[in-house]
């Protein structure tokens, strides 16, 4: 076997990352969250965002994003209100559930942080952090 490339390596990071988040996530209840409403869960303000927003940061397209969003409200999750600024907008708003949901997901990705952390050193692990960031500041927005 040759040596990992950079997709196989990032797979599994992604893969490895998003097992042990929606693993532990299930063990507290919320076990009909899928990796696939994490292009929108991941971004979720208390103060609510545009379906714009959530195109944009995802890098996902407003036909996914929207499916995506119809689910998470029959789940409970989200809500959409009218956008105070525009009453023509609507705002994507976590219930408290989704803010449940968004504290857990946080602490479970700090914790595996603080592991790769500790498997590697603080200051190597921040190294590959911001080595990470800047090959991929130039990624196109666009993932689909």
């Amino acid at each position: 076997m040759r040596t990992p490339d950079l997709g196989m390596l990032s797979t599994r990071l992604l893969f490895g990352l998003q097992s042990e988040l929606f693993r532990r996530s299930a063990e507290e209840g919320f076990d009909d969250i899928r990796p696939r409403h994490g292009a929108v869960t991941a971004y979720l303000d208390e103060d609510g965002l545009r379906l714009t927003d959530l195109t944009r940061l995802s890098g996902r397209n407003k036909q996914t994003i929207g499916a995506i969003l119809d689910e998470l409200e029959k789940l409970g999750y989200v809500k959409r209100v009218a956008d105070p600024e525009d009453r023509r907008a609507k705002l994507i708003v976590p219930t408290e559930r989704g803010l449940r949901l968004t504290a857990l997901a946080d602490a479970i990705v700090a914790d595996i942080e603080r592991e790769y952390a500790a498997k590697v050193g603080a200051d190597a692990y921040e190294r590959f952090l911001q080595t990470l960031a800047l090959i991929t500041e130039d990624v196109p927005e666009r993932l689909e």
